[in-house]
């Protein structure tokens, strides 16, 4: 079964990681959604996920529904190799890895740009 990435589709540095992403997963690994397409919309509510804030990255995979620098770790997992090695990161607590993640997609439009739309 196929892990669901929902994504910011506005966001430049979200479309960026889809992109490198793609070639990179093990074949038919992934599907892939924008948090603000009727897919991503429905699995946010699935999830009981907020369906207004979308600054959040989400990996749905066996029935779990991962968010933010947890879902981007898990993720590897499904990378062709040396990728899933980035899933040794998980031993850092999540009380240092979400500032982090916060930090980065609190300012992502002012550095990497917002693609047009909403």
């Amino acid at each position: 079964m196929k892990a669901l990435v929902l994504y910011d589709g506005y966001c430049v540095l979200c479309n960026g990681i889809v992109n490198f992403i793609t070639p990179r997963q093990r074949p038919g690994a992934l599907e892939f959604a924008s948090l603000q397409s009727a897919l991503g919309q429905k699995m946010l509510e699935d999830c009981g996920l907020s369906t207004d804030k979308l600054d959040t990255f989400v990996l749905v995979a066996n029935g779990e529904c991962l968010v933010r620098s947890t879902a981007a770790l898990r993720l590897t997992g499904y990378l062709r190799f040396p990728w899933p090695l980035l899933q040794a990161l998980l031993i850092v607590p999540r009380f240092i890895r979400e500032p982090i993640y916060r930090w980065v997609a609190r300012h992502r439009f002012a550095w990497f740009g917002r693609l047009p739309g909403e």
